[in-house]
Formats: C-alpha cells, sequence, structure tokens
C-alpha cells in the first residue's frame, strides 16, 4: 500500500476529492455509481488513508468505502480548521478543505481505526434522536415555565407529545439491542455497578472502541482523561476535557445521580 493521504470534502451533492496535499484533485457526484467509481480510483491508487470529516452527508460514502476495504479515518471537523488556522489558511472552498484534510494526514497521522458496524450505527442513530427528543423536551418545559397562559395549552400538548416520543424511543433502543450481538455487551455493561440502562445504551452507540483499546485511549475518548496543565515551574490543576460530548453529558448525569 502506498503514502498517499486520499482526502474527500463530502457535499450533498458532489465530492471534492484530494490524492495527497500537492496531487491531483478532481470532484465526483455525491450518488452511488460515482462513489463505486472513486472508490476503484483510490482502491488503485493505494491509499494509506482516505481521511474524511464528520458530518450529515457521509454515509453513502464510508459504506462504499467500507466495501471496498479501504482505510477510512472520520476526522473531527473542529480538529482540521484548527490545522489550518495554524498553518495560516484562512481561505475555505471545498476543493482547498480537501487539501487541506490530506495535508492535515500528512502532517498527523490519524490512526486508522475500525468503524462501526451496520448495526452499532443503527444503535447510534436511534440513540441520537432520543438525545435529540429530550433536548426538545427541556425547552419546551423552559418555555412553558415562563411562557404566557395563553401558550400553556399548546405548549403541554407537545411535552406530552415529546415524552411519548421518548418512551417509543427507549423501547426501539431496548428492542434493536436485544435482537443484536450487542446484547451479550450490554448485559456486561448493565452489571456494573452505576451503569444503568441508558449510560449502557450511551457506551455501545457513541463509544464502540470499548473493549478494543486500552484504558488511558478510551478515557480520553470519552472525554474523562485528565490532561496536565504545566508551565515551566507552574503544576496546575489537571482537567479533564474534550471527548464526545454526548457521551460527556450521560457519564456526568451518571455520576451525580449516583451521588
Amino acid at each position: 500500500m502506498g503514502a498517499i493521504n486520499a482526502a474527500i470534502e463530502v457535499g450533498k451533492e458532489k465530492l471534492d476529492v484530494a490524492l495527497g496535499s500537492a496531487g491531483e484533485q478532481f470532484t465526483e457526484a455525491n450518488e452511488p455509481r460515482a462513489v463505486a467509481r472513486l472508490c476503484q480510483r483510490l482502491a488503485a491508487a493505494g491509499c494509506e488513508r482516505v481521511l474524511i470529516e464528520g458530518g450529515s452527508y457521509q454515509n453513502l460514502l464510508v459504506a462504499a468505502l467500507r466495501a471496498a476495504e479501504l482505510p477510512v479515518v472520520i476526522v473531527n471537523p473542529r480538529r482540521v480548521r484548527q490545522f489550518a488556522r495554524s498553518i495560516g489558511q484562512l481561505a475555505k472552498t471545498d476543493a482547498l478543505d480537501a487539501r487541506v484534510l490530506a495535508l492535515y494526514g500528512e502532517r498527523l497521522q490519524p490512526p486508522v481505526r475500525e468503524l462501526p458496524n451496520e448495526q452499532t450505527r443503527a444503535l447510534r442513530d436511534l440513540w441520537v434522536r432520543r438525545e435529540q427528543l429530550i433536548e426538545m423536551l427541556v425547552m419546551e418545559e423552559n418555555r412553558l415555565e415562563h411562557a404566557r397562559k395563553a401558550l400553556h395549552r399548546g405548549l403541554r400538548a407537545h411535552i406530552d407529545y415529546l415524552r411519548k416520543q421518548i418512551r417509543q424511543a427507549d423501547d426501539d433502543l431496548d428492542r434493536t439491542v436485544r435482537n443484536s450481538p450487542l446484547w451479550d455487551k450490554y448485559e456486561l455493561l448493565s452489571g456494573v455497578p452505576g451503569v444503568g440502562p441508558v449510560l449502557s445504551v450511551a457506551l455501545l452507540a457513541d463509544l464502540p472502541e470499548l473493549g478494543r483499546l486500552n484504558r488511558r485511549e478510551i478515557a480520553a475518548l470519552a472525554g474523562v482523561a485528565p490532561f496536565n496543565h504545566d508551565s515551566g515551574t507552574l503544576h496546575g490543576q489537571r482537567k479533564i476535557q474534550g471527548g464526545r460530548p454526548r457521551l460527556r453529558r450521560v457519564l456526568y448525569a451518571a455520576t451525580i445521580a449516583s451521588g
């Protein structure tokens, strides 16, 4: 396999591709036949990595890259933007973004990790939807607290509807886990003191690397690893930061609930 870090800037209708930070650039449509053609081209080029920023329009592409057994790396867009600023790249177009993403791969060499399988992705979709419903419920309950009386009926009706949807989401999650190979891991997690059904599903959905990486790597991904804040003779207080925001929120709530 060669040393090409291919980067793909994924849009709703098109894909901007850079074969390395100084290599060929081209575009393909974000539709099945074009994506299949792109996978063949990347496989023939010999890629050390195929880098994609996490986003909304990548499902078709990622599934095809996985099927072609290409080394896919999904990168946090915020980190790529910080990298672009650090090298003085302030202009932003789809073609430039692909170049910067390829350079990011060459300079930082992010590890190629196993991507979530179809069952884990389905579980994650359900989990994300449940979190969205809870966020909407909290917002509506906050509005009800301060709204004029004339709005109460409509707000209460929407709150009742959201609660029903959350219960349905819980049922869907439970059924999905029970009917998948993830059930054994779910039972193992939920058997740990302080880890209830919600946190167990959150770990399965948002931390599929659990059981495959070491404890330090898992702590960093979960956002609970303490990082040094030292400079010269100053030894600052260690702080946790980063990680996956949804999972951190659930871990924090579980910590509060357990006292």
